[in-house]
């Protein structure tokens, strides 16, 4: 009796979003698909800025270029769906399920992608997925819950006020003191759910920050104001879940004044420094700080932890966790783990099987009382 042959994994990539960072997506997610390819059957579904979901035909065109051909979906939250992918409206005579997902790789960022909302969807459709959970996503997503648990954890963090968009509307006066109070200029303003540095701007003078405060209120209901120092941009990536491992230290030179969303995606002229330029026992430092800050927000499969850089004391600061980090081959997330000695394939795989680890992981879990 012959065995037959073993499927391979399939994996749902999912893109797109729901998010001001939709584009930032659709630029990762080509590079993961084809690196998956041949190890994993790859079963590409976007979400479009309205937050629909489509597969089938080419998804990535139908958002890109708005192609109609593709059929929507849903994914149920019932897990006795068994982990299918449905037409939401199927012919008649035809089957309302596409295909059976083995585990989701999200390649989404922003709000209603990398803040646990997903997440949660895949826990209630028990689908393995890439990534963090739901509570180190919605912590890495909310920079001021972000900061909070950081001090609770006691790593270093720079002097910040939050505030809601509807103390800005009521009582701006009083914000306005609260942050002159607290810091001094420069200061970045930002809205507290985002990523990308969109939404962000770095103010200098009291005239300029009402602007700078409309803004951030504009992408959130939370605003966080953080103090601004003359500091070198540090990144580290982290990879792995219970057993946690760091690449070597990155840096990146701005091509402008600080590393907005230009520089970050559209100029092209930003310089990346791989390995940085730091003393080994500053990198040995900032390794131990961003495997700290990774269990602090209980992370899991990857992220990119960013430090700030005194560059008149050398005092390190932690500037934020990012769980869904931008994920091109020249991404600095792949660049560190490459010069570490794993290529962005490997990447990939890894990845798919941490998944499937966390959720074996996660299935020991009892749900009975006795």
């Amino acid at each position: 009796m012959t065995t037959p042959p073993r499927r391979c994994p399939r994996v749902g990539v999912l893109f797109g979003g729901r998010s001001a960072e939709h584009d930032v997506s659709l630029a990762s997610v080509r590079a993961v698909m084809d690196n998956l390819t041949g190890e994993f059957d790859v079963v590409p579904i976007g979400i479009t800025r309205d937050g629909r979901w489509l597969a089938g035909g080419d998804p990535w065109r139908a958002l890109s270029e708005g192609d109609e051909s593709v059929e929507a979906v849903t994914l149920t939250p019932d897990p006795s769906g068994g982990r299918a992918l449905l037409r939401l409206h199927p012919h008649e005579g035809e089957s309302p399920r596409i295909t059976d997902i083995d585990v989701i790789f999200p390649v989404l960022h922003g709000t209603n992608g990398e803040d646990g909302t997903v997440q949660g969807l895949l826990e209630l459709a028990d689908v393995p997925y890439v990534g963090c959970g739901v509570l180190a996503s919605a912590v890495g997503m909310d920079k001021a819950m972000m900061k909070v648990v950081f001090r609770a954890a006691n790593l270093p963090v720079l002097p910040y006020v939050t505030f809601l968009r509807r103390d800005w509307e009521s009582d701006p006066e009083r914000v306005v003191a609260l942050i002159e109070d607290a810091l001094h200029y420069p200061v970045f303003v930002k809205p507290a759910n985002l990523g990308s540095s969109v939404g962000i701007s770095k103010v200098k003078a009291a005239a300029a920050l009402p602007a700078a405060l409309d803004l951030a209120a504009s992408y959130d209901r939370k605003v966080l104001v953080e103090q601004g120092i003359n500091a070198r941009d540090i990144e580290i990536s982290v990879l792995g879940n219970d057993d946690v491992a760091v690449s070597v230290v990155g840096e990146i030179v701005s091509s402008n004044e600080w590393y907005d969303y230009a520089a970050k995606y559209l100029d092209g002229e930003s310089e990346p420094i791989i390995p940085a330029p730091v003393a080994p026992a500053v990198a040995d430092e900032i390794q131990r700080l961003a495997i700290e800050a990774y269990r602090a927000v209980d992370a899991s499969g990857l992220s990119r932890v960013d430090f700030l850089m005194d560059r008149d004391t050398g005092e390190l600061w932690l500037s934020e966790i990012n769980t869904l980090p931008g994920f091109t081959p020249i991404s600095m997330y792949a660049k560190m783990w490459a010069a570490s000695g794993v290529s962005y394939r490997e990447l990939c795989h890894r990845l798919v099987y941490l998944a499937l680890e966390r959720h074996a992981e996660k299935s020991r879990r009892r749900t009975d009382r006795d």
